[in-house]
């Protein structure tokens, strides 16, 4: 299908700026606030139109909408960064416009197609700059792709009219603590999903009864619940809103990172990511069915989802019997090696980010690390498994008008920049001419790659 315009080269507003709205970056939560807008497509007579730009956060439709009475809807959510070279990226977005297309064909919707995904997503960042959260500040732009029937329709049958939209808004941590572990419930008075149903799809219904089950369940002191197969109630499922992983130590030293398995599961993007991930750190991957009567064998447990990123779990209520777990050592290396890659301060092996459009006129030259350089590191500090000792500590002095960097005073041309001179405290790589500033994350930024 041919798309009649392409957002991809669309340029911010010169007003704008990365970081323009100077909120409370770290402290945002997981909430909604008001942004400058959001883009929307219609489809109409077989086809998408080109996309506006809404200022007014609202939609206008027919009152016998096929999503509102039916539930003819989906929707997904991913994550733009302002990253440690000065660019922006989007995250994962052929992953997660794979999972709204699978979703449509099941919901009988028009699918999205790949090239007005990115599209859409790309223009909404560029449109709210002004609140992408900025590198340091822990924060990310959090996009909401939706995707639901309208127009007038009695009968239950497929809408007339169809709208995609991406929203963007500001967020920090999901749950207050962060990656602080939580305590959760296990649900037995209800169920997520049912066989031969919809669970595997990211439809709205889904979401809507488990409201009922997480504020009964949070009311008791427990911020998230865990659901089980709704046929024997003897598989574990999924969290509330994040995919389940199990940690296990084996006698000889392996470990295994375990995720249940099942056609009723919502396979979390970032669960897929972490699969990728983890064999890399050492771990043996398991993709399987996981019995409840398995929560005592895992040495840590944790959920994962785009929202939350990583969530430790302390303890599991299961019919009132406590399941404790003591660490989220492993749960937290994963945690910092995957955030380290979405902020761009680790090589991109797997090509999960893709830069958007935006000049941010970054004054510091950085060149990422490579992966199994970050894992080493990750594996020795949070670990004590052997990993990279610290390097030594030196000055430089940067010249970023005319872009000579001085070391042991031999000047390296590079990109020229208007801004003033600025002397950094760095470290240099052993056995290299490699300079890094002594940032936020795992490696902080080099101003040298020579």
């Amino acid at each position: 299908m041919k798309i009649a315009r392409r957002w991809c080269t669309t340029k911010p507003a010169p007003s704008q700026k990365i970081g323009g709205a100077a909120l409370d970056w770290p402290n945002l939560g997981f909430d909604f606030r008001p942004t400058h807008g959001f883009v929307k497509y219609t489809w109409k007579h077989g086809s998408w139109d080109a996309g506006v730009f809404e200022k007014d956060p609202y939609f206008k439709v027919h009152v016998m909408s096929s999503a509102i009475h039916y539930g003819q809807g989906l929707f997904e959510g991913t994550k733009a960064h302002h990253c440690a070279d000065g660019k922006t990226r989007l995250w994962n977005l052929d992953g997660n416009v794979s999972r709204m297309q699978e979703g449509a064909r099941r919901m009988l919707i028009p699918e999205v197609p790949h090239e007005m995904f990115i599209e859409a997503c790309d223009r909404v960042v560029t449109e709210n700059l002004d609140f992408l959260p900025p590198y340091g500040s822990g924060g990310s732009m959090y996009l909401r792709p939706i995707l639901f029937g309208h127009g007038p329709q009695l009968g239950l049958q497929p809408a007339p009219e169809y709208t995609f939209a991406v929203l963007a808004i500001p967020v920090s941590s999901y749950y207050k603590g962060g990656l602080a572990p939580v305590s959760v419930k296990i649900v037995m008075d209800a169920d997520r999903s049912a066989p031969l149903g919809v669970g595997n799809v990211k439809v709205s219904g889904n979401y809507g009864a488990d409201i009922l089950p997480s504020i009964k369940a949070r009311a008791e002191g427990y911020p998230t619940v865990l659901y089980l197969d709704a046929k024997e109630k003897k598989y574990i499922e999924e969290f509330s809103v994040s995919n389940f992983i199990g940690i296990k130590k084996e006698k000889d030293g392996r470990k295994k990172y375990i995720t249940p398995k099942s056609d009723t599961i919502l396979m979390s993007c970032t669960n897929k990511m972490l699969m990728q991930l983890a064999p890399r750190m050492g771990y043996d991957v398991e993709h399987r069915p996981v019995e409840v009567s398995e929560l005592n064998s895992f040495d840590e447990v944790a959920g994962c989802g785009t929202a939350v990123v990583l969530m430790g779990v302390k303890d599991i209520n299961y019919n009132n019997e406590i399941v404790k777990y003591d660490s989220i050592e492993n749960v937290e290396s994963l945690y910092s090696l995957y955030r380290s890659i979405q902020f761009g301060e680790t090589e991109d092996l797997f090509k999960w980010g893709s830069e958007i459009s935006t000049d941010t006129g970054s004054d510091v030259i950085y060149t990422a690390p490579s992966l199994d350089e970050t894992i080493a590191k990750v594996r020795g500090e949070l670990l004590g498994e052997p990993g990279v000792p610290s390097p030594p500590q030196e000055s430089v002095t940067v010249d970023m008008r005319t872009a000579e960097f001085e070391e042991d005073g031999a000047p390296k041309k590079k990109k020229a920049s208007q801004k003033k001179s600025k002397k950094y405290v760095v470290s240099r790589k052993p056995g290299t001419n490699k300079l890094f500033i002594k940032k936020r994350g795992l490696n902080g930024a080099k101003v040298s790659s020579s």
